[in-house]
């Protein structure tokens, strides 16, 4: 079976790389740290003109109508940044909640930029982000008033929307929250928003089918795990690149250190690592989008697996560049902070390979 890129994706990919390298340079990363949103109007824009935020949005709803592997293609470009805005949590898991519930009224506006969305699925405690929801909605005239609280939404302070998972007592259901105006919480990857999401009184409206919406949100977290293994790829890609680079440069013992073994076994297994990631990825998109037998299976072996690989490849290239590794002059630690943050969400290695062995087994 031939796993390569068709030529629209490769030229899709050489686009993406182009416009980021004049849009979105390392000083934008930077700057776009202390910044609310965690990116610009104007490139937020030019982004929706280009298609990217509507990659997984139907044509008939002013998208591209693509699937995950173009998913795939963008993720990995946006991960070698790491990107600070918030396509993830709105063009990648709140258009596919959105077109999973058949939301279609939301997609329109998520395809444009015009609105950003975002979802509230995971609370503390529990490896599966399902299992551990304990929010709760009450019905109350025409709507619902939810209780609870959801402690990590990407940009839930800055999003103009939230699709709140909580129990409605007939199982889990799906509840739309205007303005969700999330506090803002700092995280370990600082270059992401994070909010908590404080539900106790807020009244939102229940959207998606009726009854218990368990099945279709395990497979939008599927979707959106295995959008971010794409950005872990890129993220250790970027780290390997920059290790490599620097270990030429950097002279000890009046030799570069590329030459030491010790440093060639380090880039060696960071590649290792790397390339069973990125080819794990690119599986579990492909069975995504084919809606393989294997899906499932392939989805779990793909985030239980990318996230300690580009912990590791991350982690490595800061060991390389010793300790200048540590400071704000180079990217290593952003990119070490993106692997292990996107390692936590939505489903961590060790919940996912749980997961696996029990889908194994049966």
């Amino acid at each position: 079976m031939d796993f390569t890129f068709s030529t629209e994706q490769d030229d899709f990919r050489r686009a993406v790389r182009t416009t980021l390298a004049a849009e979105a340079p390392s000083p934008y990363v930077r700057a776009m740290i202390d910044d609310p949103v965690g990116v610009t109007p104007g490139l937020w824009s030019k982004m929706a003109g280009l298609g990217w935020l509507g990659v997984l949005v139907p044509e008939s709803a002013g998208g591209l109508g693509l699937g995950l592997l173009d998913v795939v293609v963008l993720q990995e470009e946006l991960g070698k940044l790491p990107f600070p805005g918030p396509f993830v949590s709105s063009a990648v898991a709140a258009t596919l909640a959105a077109r999973t519930l058949c939301l279609e009224e939301l997609l329109p506006d998520l395809a444009s930029g015009g609105r950003r969305g975002t979802v509230a699925v995971e609370e503390s405690g529990v490896g599966d982000p399902l299992l551990g929801v304990r929010a709760t909605a009450k019905a109350d005239g025409d709507g619902y008033v939810l209780s609870g609280s959801k402690p990590v939404v990407l940009d839930g302070a800055a999003a103009d929307w939230a699709l709140v998972v909580a129990d409605d007592g007939d199982g889990l259901a799906t509840f739309l929250l205007e303005a969700p105006d999330g506090e803002a919480v700092p995280g370990l990857d600082v270059t992401r928003k994070l909010a908590r999401l404080e539900l106790d009184g807020r009244r939102g409206q229940r959207v998606g089918p009726a009854g218990d919406q368990s099945a279709l949100w395990r497979r939008v977290l599927d979707d959106v795990g295995v959008a971010l293994c794409a950005e872990l790829v890129g993220t250790a890609e970027r780290a390997l690149e920059l290790a490599v680079e620097y270990a030429k440069v950097r002279v000890q013992f009046d030799r570069p250190i590329a030459t030491f073994q010790a440093i060639k076994h380090k880039a060696a297994d960071m590649l290792h690592h790397l390339e069973l990631a990125r080819v794990g990825t690119h599986y579990a998109a492909w069975a995504s989008d084919t809606d393989s037998p294997e899906r499932e299976r392939a989805t779990a072996m793909a985030k239980g697996y990318a996230g300690e690989a580009a912990v590791d490849v991350t982690a490595e290239s800061i060991q390389i560049h010793g300790g200048v590794g540590f400071t704000w002059d180079i990217d290593c630690h952003l990119l070490y902070r993106r692997a292990k943050q996107d390692d936590l969400l939505f489903g961590s290695q060790g919940f996912q390979r749980r997961r696996l062995a029990g889908l194994l087994l049966d």
